[in-house]
């Protein structure tokens, strides 16, 4: 090669030059031309489903949570009511995602996302049903406290995640871009470099025209990869490269907006849990053990009423958890021994109770509030209504790779009819029974956050006393 260009003209020099040069710059062009169109239409299609998630995820709690408000305390009837707009909405949103999300763990999330859209029109058949027969405001307001809000919270944190990993994928993206973009930049300057030995007029101003903005693209994704969103590329000129910075300039600007929604919907998910947790505390309970505390401070038991005190100080710590929604089981018990010693203060003369949960299970998670409505059942509807003193005692054991707790008593128990009457309740949409809602609540939620395999199981004997079992997961 080196004897054929000694021997080869000046004119044929330039000419073998030339082409040298040209026809890498025109597989380069090529190359990168079909690779920022693939990225700009994949980042297009990313932001998209970004952006139409973010709006959703925005608008639709707020909206569904307060049209259902709406119809319970009756401002709209059923027919001006927008449940079933919104939920047709959300479901139209849902299923336009589904079609362009191309990430399997995001599309089972979205799935997800139909499942609970379906348990709001349960809810919405459930509280038309009650307004049609008149049932207590109280029924309506708890299913809209406990059941929509919940679920609508859940919605939303479905899409946070779903949006999560689209912004992953996006620098996923990107990530390779920088690997493409690398090697763009390693082969040009190799060419470059042979181009100069041959064609030694074009050695200076080609290559920095050439590498000046690519260098600048890979220094701006470089720092973005480091976290830096405040990067931005300043080549405004009107070709290819220029167009991708320009479009990369956008993608930030909308990350960064996306990442502040996602901030500000979080604090107000913190809130909302905490008001949700304050709902759920017993006002009578409350009122009922403030007048025991009264009773005993007129009494001079200065001793009790710290005591006391000390019960239901631990009771409300529990309760709140700091906005936590899944606990310890070691948590949860801590918040039913509270609630045991508080109300036996109040029923010393029928209540004792005993606690055996093996220390392997204390780590353990569980829905928060689970066990505390089940012991309140057993007091209120078991030993209350049995002659002379009762017994309430809470164990667990392992289920192969779940564990179960039981909370029994020796109450009063259930007849058969009874007892078939609670558990076709407890298998329903909606409980029929007002008086057993504590337990609906909690078999739902378990289900809710574990699967339908979980959730909570009854046996009674008339005269005997009863046993509720609740089938968890084996997490920590």
């Amino acid at each position: 090669m080196k004897r054929y260009f000694h021997n080869t003209s000046l004119s044929t020099k330039i000419r073998i030059s030339y082409l040298l040069l040209v026809i890498p710059l025109v597989l380069l062009l090529i190359v990168s031309f079909y690779m920022m169109q693939r990225s700009s239409k994949k980042y297009n299609e990313m932001i998209s489903s970004a952006a139409l998630a973010g709006d959703f995820s925005l608008d639709f709690k707020k909206d569904f949570d307060y049209e259902t408000y709406l119809l319970i305390v009756g401002n709209n009837t059923v027919e001006e009511s927008r449940l079933d707009e919104l939920i047709k909405d959300a479901d139209t949103v849902v299923d336009g995602l589904i079609d362009i999300t191309t990430n399997s763990d995001n599309l089972e999330r979205l799935k997800g996302v139909k499942k609970y859209l379906e348990n709001l029109r349960k809810y919405k058949r459930r509280i038309e049903r009650n307004l049609a027969a008149n049932v207590e405001y109280d029924i309506n307001m708890e299913i809209w406290e406990n059941d929509v809000q919940i679920v609508t919270g859940l919605i939303r944190e479905e899409i946070f995640e779903y949006l999560f990993y689209e912004i992953r994928d996006m620098q996923t993206e990107k990530a390779e871009m920088d690997v493409f973009y690398q090697r763009v930049l390693t082969g040009s300057m190799i060419a470059f470099a042979v181009l100069t030995l041959m064609v030694l007029a074009f050695s200076i101003y080609l290559p920095k025209s050439f590498t000046r903005p690519i260098t600048d693209l890979v220094g701006v994704t470089d720092r973005i990869s480091r976290g830096d969103l405040t990067a931005r590329s300043h080549n405004d000129s009107s070709d290819e490269v220029g167009v991708l910075a320009h479009s990369m300039n956008q993608m930030i600007e909308k990350i960064n907006e996306l990442l502040s929604q996602i901030t500000k919907e979080q604090i107000r998910i913190r809130e909302a849990e905490l008001e949700l947790l304050q709902s759920q505390i017993n006002p009578h309970f409350l009122y009922n053990t403030l007048d025991t505390i009264i009773w005993l401070a007129e009494g001079g038991d200065q001793k009790k009423v710290v005591e006391m005190v000390k019960s239901l100080s631990a009771f409300f710590r529990t309760s709140l958890s700091r906005g936590k929604d899944i606990i310890m089981i070691r948590e949860e018990l801590l918040h039913a021994t509270s609630y045991l010693e508080i109300q036996q203060f109040r029923y010393q003369d029928i209540l004792e109770y005993e606690i055996d949960v093996p220390e392997e299970f204390h780590d353990y998670m569980i829905p928060k509030i689970t066990i505390q409505p089940l012991i309140e059942n057993a007091l209120y509807h078991g030993i209350k209504n049995k002659r002379g003193g009762g017994m309430i005692r809470i164990g667990a054991e392992r289920a192969g790779d779940d564990f179960v707790i039981t909370v029994s008593d020796n109450g009063i128990g259930m007849t058969p009819e009874r007892l078939a009457e609670v558990r076709a309740v407890l298998m329903s949409d909606a409980p029929a029974d007002n008086t057993i809602y504590g337990l609906y609540n909690v078999n739902e939620r378990i289900k809710l956050k574990f699967g339908s395999k979980y959730g909570i199981s009854l046996d009674s004997v008339y005269g005997e006393g009863s046993t509720c079992n609740i089938l968890l997961p084996a997490q920590t």
